[in-house]
Parts: C-alpha cells; sequence; structure tokens
C-alpha cells in the first residue's frame, strides 16, 4: 500500500502520458514552448481569473508574488505556523518578518478572528495557507485585507482544485499560488506551480520576475530569478488535468468513506471539519488522535503508511523560532495530528483494512 500512490494513476493515463512528452521531444521547445502557454489559459480558465503564471515550484511561486508585491526587509506578513516551511520561508528569504497567527480548532486554517490583534503599521501583506485541501475563510480575511488596505496571497499548494462558496482556491485573493509537486492532488513529475491573479500589473511583473526580471530579450528591469516551468512538465500536467476533476470525486468518495467509518467507532477521533459550502480536495486525511506514536505502530506492522504534517510548527523550528508567539492551537495540533493514505486509486479493500487496523489499535 502507498500513501500517495502515483504508479496507479499512471497506468490509467500513461499512453496520454507518452504522447504528450514525445510531442515536446519533437518540438524541441523546452523552455516556454507552447504547452506552457496552454497549459496557463487551461488553469486560468478553470479558476475564473485572467492570469495564469506557471513557474517552477511552489515555493517559487510564493517568492515570485511577494516580489512583485514588494515585499522587503523590515515588512510585516501575517501568516500561519502550523504548515509547510515554504510559505515563512520565503517571507524571510526578502528578509521581511512573518507574524504568526493561531489557527482554527476545526480547519487547521488561519483564524481570522486573530489577524486584527497582529496588524502593526508594518504589516504589509495577509498570507493564509489553505490547508490539507480545504480554503481558509476567505471572506473574512478579504473583509480584513480590504479595512486595513492590504494585499493577501493565498497559498493553494494543497487546495487547488478545491471550491469556497462556488469560487475556486487561488481566485479570491489579490494573488494565488499552488504547486505541482508529485504528490498534489494535481502533481507533475518534477518541481512546479503556478500563480493566479486578476490583476494585469502584477501578472505582468511575475512574468518578468520569472525569466530574470527580463522585459525584452537581455533587458532587464527588475531583480528577478530562474523560476519557469519546464514544456516537459506542463504537458505532463495537461494530460493530468483530464482526469482531475473526476479525481476529486474519488478522493471526497474515500474521505467520505473514512469519516463516517471512524465516526462510527466511536474513538475519540477528530476527523476533518470541511465547512457548509467547502469542497476539499483532500490533500490529506489528517485525524487527531491522542496515542499517535501506539497507532503509528499498528498501521505500520500492518504495512499502511502514516504521515505527520506537521509535528513541529514553524514557530518552534530553529532557524524560525518566535519565542513571543503564544500559539496553543497550532502547538495542541501538532502533538496530535496523523495523516493516513490518502489518494484516488485506493481500493475498497485497502480502506477497509485502513480503518479495521485503527479500531483495532484503539
Amino acid at each position: 500500500m502507498e500513501f500517495v500512490d502515483l504508479k496507479k494513476q499512471q497506468i490509467e493515463i500513461r499512453s496520454e502520458i507518452e504522447f504528450s512528452i514525445k510531442k515536446v521531444l519533437d518540438h524541441g521547445r523546452y523552455i516556454l514552448g507552447p504547452e506552457v502557454f496552454e497549459l496557463e489559459k487551461t488553469l486560468a480558465e478553470y479558476v475564473g481569473v485572467r492570469h495564469c503564471i506557471s513557474v517552477s515550484s511552489g515555493t517559487d511561486a510564493l517568492l515570485i508574488s511577494m516580489m512583485a508585491l514588494g515585499i522587503k526587509r523590515g515588512d510585516e506578513v501575517i501568516t500561519t505556523s502550523f504548515t509547510f516551511i515554504a510559505a515563512v520561508e520565503a517571507i524571510k528569504l526578502l528578509g521581511a518578518k512573518p507574524i504568526y497567527v493561531d489557527i482554527e480548532k476545526n480547519t487547521y486554517n488561519l483564524d481570522p478572528n486573530k489577524i486584527e490583534e497582529a496588524i502593526t503599521d508594518r504589516t504589509k501583506l495577509i498570507l493564509p495557507v489553505s490547508l490539507f485541501g480545504q480554503c481558509v475563510n476567505m471572506d473574512s480575511i478579504n473583509k480584513i485585507a480590504k479595512k486595513y488596505l492590504l494585499p493577501v496571497l493565498e497559498d493553494g499548494a494543497q487546495s487547488f482544485g478545491a471550491t469556497y462558496k462556488n469560487r475556486k482556491s487561488c481566485s479570491m485573493s489579490t494573488i494565488g499560488c499552488t504547486s505541482f509537486f508529485p504528490s498534489k492532488p494535481l502533481g507533475c513529475y518534477g518541481d512546479g506551480g503556478a500563480i493566479f491573479t486578476n490583476d494585469d500589473e502584477l501578472a505582468s511583473k511575475m512574468r518578468s520576475i520569472r525569466v530574470h526580471g527580463q522585459t525584452i530579450r537581455y533587458h532587464y528591469s527588475s531583480l528577478g530569478l530562474n523560476g519557469r516551468l519546464d514544456t516537459i512538465q506542463a504537458a505532463i500536467l495537461l494530460a493530468k488535468f483530464k482526469i482531475f476533476d473526476n479525481e476529486i470525486l474519488l478522493r471526497n468518495k474515500v474521505a467520505d468513506f473514512y469519516t463516517k467509518e471512524l465516526n462510527r467507532a466511536n474513538l475519540g477521533i477528530k476527523t476533518p471539519s470541511i465547512i457548509n459550502g467547502n469542497v476539499s480536495v483532500y490533500a490529506q486525511y489528517a485525524i487527531l488522535v491522542n496515542n499517535r506514536e501506539e497507532l503509528i505502530t499498528a498501521l505500520t506492522k500492518n504495512k499502511i503508511p502514516t504521515a505527520i504534517h506537521y509535528p513541529i510548527p514553524v514557530h518552534m523550528q530553529n532557524e524560525y523560532r518566535d519565542k513571543k508567539s503564544n500559539l496553543p492551537v497550532s502547538e495542541y495540533v501538532a502533538e496530535k495530528i496523523l495523516c493516513i493514505p490518502m489518494h484516488p486509486y485506493l481500493q475498497k479493500n485497502e480502506q477497509d483494512l485502513i480503518i479495521k487496523s485503527i479500531v483495532n489499535a484503539l
């Protein structure tokens, strides 16, 4: 059993993938080839925004976005500590200071009720993360941002394809970013990412930044980096995108089964809380358990893989430590969170084994 089974997915679309790669090999335009621009058009229409800028990774998507927004040394960026390191890493690479806000107890996403008290005259951006496949409460965050004239950058690395009140992740803020890391709900066969916006000026800046700040060949108008998505990865993503919506349905089917069976077993496990009006893509299926290590041991004996996302909040990591942060929910969740296998191709017998093993262990 695999935690995320990319081999099963590849069996489904192997011929389409090979055909797409062959097209790139035949035309030979490996950097910013036609598939890159086709992908950008396709994803912009899917998300419902004017611009999609494909980039080399989800981390670079965040970095390029903040560069375009002018985030610099001395600025403060409000974000979450209970997340993958990339968002905070990008903030610090620009010399800015992350200001950590605690998370909601039910969704593990940034708590909008904690944001205003963290805003100062140095605050230049709100950066929420839509964790585990569910969009953060964008309406509440946007309302606060509008009040204080702040841009919002959604980190949708785990939520691409999710909907919030019938709107797609990455469409509801000043800028939205996602990742195409292979294990993501829509992933390529290497690193990749994308940026989404309706702002024409920001889109132009970000397209320039991803090619070293270049506007015309060998003419550089700003500081940039090498942040392009290569053509082969774009071709792979176009092939995988054809089955993406169906895979979201399959992920939700697995999640619904897990939730029903775990709640029925009455084991004291907290299952995911999906807010009414939201559709999650279940990048992870995360549960809270009191005796995590015992459960991991029991599942491992049955050859069931698990993962802890995330065992140590960012504000407790050496490079990012902030002793002044008061984040009790983040710290509590980090001690108890556990993710079990989640992908569209989990067979019924595998799902049954996972549930049976959890019930027997607890």
